[in-house]
C-alpha cells in the first residue's frame, strides 16, 4: 500500500487558480490508489480566495493576516497528519500530473524536487540571471550540484523539515533554506526535471529585495552548517591580496606597507574565525 501524504498548497490572493488547482489535485491523486489530504493554507488573501476554496473540498487554515511564503508553509507542516508531505503552489505553473512520479521516488530519498529544467521553462527574462547567479553560488559554497535552488514542487518527510524547523525565514526562502539544510546535512536528495508555466494572476514577488535576501541565505546557510566553505576562500582572497600588495611595496621601497600587513593579519584573523566556528558547529552537531 503506497504511503499517505498530506499536500499542503499555500494561498495568497490566488482566486483565479485555486480552484483548478485543487481540481487537478484530486484528478492526479485518486486513479493512484494512494490515501492523501489537501491541506489549503490561506495565507490572508484580500480577493476572492477564501470564496473560492469555500466551494472546495479542501481543508482550509487560514491566516488573518499576510505572513508570507514560508510561514504558510510552516503552519502547513504543523498541521499535516502524515509523515510524507508535498508542497505546491497555487498559481498553475507547476505541473500537477507528476505529483505521483515525485511520490514514488521519495521511497528511496529523503526529498525528491522537481527541478525547472525540463523542456518548457517559463521563468521570466529578468530573473534568469538572477536564477543563474543564485544557483552556482549556492553550488560553490555548499560543495553540492542544485539544479533547481528554491522550486515549489517537492515531496519530503516531516521529520526532515522539522529538524530545520528552526532555520526557515517567513517569506519565499523556505524552499532554498530547506534545499541547502538537506544537501549539507547528508540527506538523500533527488531531483525529476519538469516543465514549469506561465502563472495565473500576479506574482507577489519583490525582485530586488527578494534576490538580495536568497543571497543572504545561502551565505547564512553554509556558515550555519560548513562555515570553513565561507571563511577559508575569504581569507585566502585577502591573504593572495596582501601578499601582492605586499611584493608591489617591497618592489617600490624595499619595505612593506601598512596596507599589506593589514591585509595578512586580516586573513589570518578571518581563518581563525573559521576554524572556531567549524569547531562550535561539529560539537554542537554530536
Amino acid at each position: 500500500m503506497p504511503e499517505a501524504v498530506s499536500i499542503i498548497v499555500p494561498v495568497y490572493n490566488e482566486e483565479g487558480a485555486i480552484a483548478s488547482t485543487l481540481a487537478a489535485i484530486d484528478a492526479t491523486m485518486q486513479p493512484t490508489g494512494r490515501r492523501y489530504e489537501v491541506l489549503v493554507v490561506d495565507d490572508g488573501s484580500a480577493d476572492g480566495t477564501p470564496l473560492a476554496l469555500a466551494a472546495t473540498s479542501a481543508r482550509v487554515v487560514r491566516h488573518r493576516a499576510n505572513r508570507g511564503y514560508g510561514a504558510s508553509l510552516k503552519t502547513g507542516i504543523r498541521a499535516t497528519a502524515h509523515p510524507l508531505i508535498a508542497i505546491l503552489d497555487a498559481d498553475g505553473t507547476y505541473p500537477i500530473a507528476r505529483l505521483p512520479e515525485l511520490l514514488a521516488r521519495a521511497d528511496d530519498a529523503d526529498m525528491v524536487v522537481g527541478a525547472r529544467t525540463g523542456a518548457s521553462v517559463h521563468v521570466p527574462a529578468l530573473r534568469r540571471p538572477v536564477k543563474w547567479l543564485l544557483t552556482r553560488v549556492a553550488n560553490l559554497l555548499s560543495g553540492h550540484r542544485i539544479p533547481d535552488l528554491n522550486s515549489g514542487m517537492r515531496v519530503f518527510r516531516r521529520d526532515l523539515a522539522e529538524r530545520f524547523f528552526g532555520l526557515y525565514p517567513e517569506g519565499f526562502s523556505f524552499t532554498s533554506t530547506i534545499t541547502l539544510a538537506s544537501h549539507i546535512n547528508g540527506y538523500r536528495v533527488e531531483y525529476v526535471p519538469i516543465d514549469y508555466y506561465r502563472r495565473t494572476g500576479a506574482s507577489s514577488i519583490r525582485p530586488v529585495r527578494d534576490t538580495l535576501n536568497f543571497l543572504l541565505l545561502i551565505v547564512r546557510m553554509v556558515v550555519t552548517f560548513r562555515p570553513l566553505n565561507v571563511f577559508l576562500p575569504t581569507a585566502a582572497a585577502l591573504l593572495m591580496l596582501g601578499a601582492v600588495k605586499a611584493a608591489l611595496d617591497f618592489s617600490r621601497t624595499g619595505a612593506f606597507g601598512v596596507g599589506a600587513a593589514i591585509l595578512i593579519l586580516t586573513a589570518i584573523q578571518i581563518a581563525l574565525m573559521g576554524l572556531l566556528a567549524d569547531l562550535v558547529t561539529r560539537r554542537t552537531s554530536l
